[in-house]
């Protein structure tokens, strides 16, 4: 399956293509065997050596692995994405050349009301007078670019002359990125709690890779996607509940078996383990 160069439209006018791409879920493998003079073994073996990376924390094999990435997005979404430092960058200079015309008019059902409960976010609730919204944004946005190529054809410096424009306005760049620091961009990207607009992106993103390292991203919607994390405090309360009820070890063991939900037999011990339980 030829993965690179495919393309994905997003939003109106933006798109994510994956340019190149060097390793996959061997590669994670190869490079954690090293560190025990051992090479790549069987898939079923590489799948547990990379649910156990993942599930542990050991990130830096997954740094073998890295993804280059052409993406054509709004200046508001890249202002987004510019804050994950892990990644190598390289922006549409409107220095160099003339801005597009292309800027994102948001569809009515994102013309909604701010959250009371979260200040960085908004609620479901489309606006009584979205459809007015939507026509300023429009009309704003095209006198916008009008005035920008009347100051280029004034004589005015491309550098100056692009100021005015929105954040709406679409740039590019190309973007790549280890695997390891791509699945943490991921994580808060692709959550239900980021902005849509840059969550759209990087689900294009995540489903460009899955074909390359479907191993590695099982795993990482498994523990990291799909799972939660307990502070010591609520596995205190959690471990309390377990004892009062007086469940011994091998009724644990039974029931986590009984449930058939694909843990290991070393994943069964580990959870024993964070309940609280001596296990043999």
């Amino acid at each position: 399956m030829n993965t690179e160069n495919r393309e994905i439209k997003v939003l109106d006018k933006g798109f994510v293509r994956l340019v190149d791409s060097m390793g996959d879920d061997s590669s994670i493998t190869e490079a954690a065997r090293t560190s025990y003079g051992k090479q790549t073994k069987t898939v079923r073996d590489d799948t547990g050596l990379i649910r156990y990376l993942m599930r542990m924390n050991h990130t830096s094999p997954f740094e073998f692995v890295e993804f280059k990435f052409h993406i054509k997005c709004p200046i508001f979404v890249m202002r987004q994405k510019i804050r994950h430092r892990t990644a190598s960058v390289n922006e549409y200079s409107g220095r160099y050349s003339v801005m597009t015309d292309d800027c994102y008019i948001p569809e009515l059902d994102r013309i909604t009301s701010q959250s009371t409960s979260n200040n960085q976010g908004s609620t479901n609730d489309i606006l009584e007078n979205a459809s007015d919204i939507q026509e300023i944004m429009k009309f704003q946005t095209e006198e916008s670019l009008k005035e920008y190529h009347g100051f280029l054809d004034s004589g005015l410096s491309r550098e100056i002359a692009r100021i005015n424009l929105p954040l709406s306005n679409y740039t590019e760049l190309y973007w790549k990125i280890d695997l390891h620091n791509l699945f943490h961009y991921l994580k808060l990207r692709m959550d239900s709690h980021a902005q849509y607009e840059i969550r759209v992106f990087a689900e294009a993103i995540y489903e460009l890779i899955k074909p390359i390292v479907p191993i590695a991203c099982e795993a990482f919607e498994d523990y990291r996607i799909n799972a939660c994390n307990f502070s010591f405090k609520e596995m205190d309360v959690i471990r309390y509940l377990l004892m009062e009820k007086n469940i011994p070890v091998e009724d644990i063991k039974a029931i986590i078996q009984k449930l058939d939900n694909g843990l290991s037999k070393r994943e069964i011990t580990e959870l024993i383990s964070k309940l609280g339980y001596i296990s043999g």
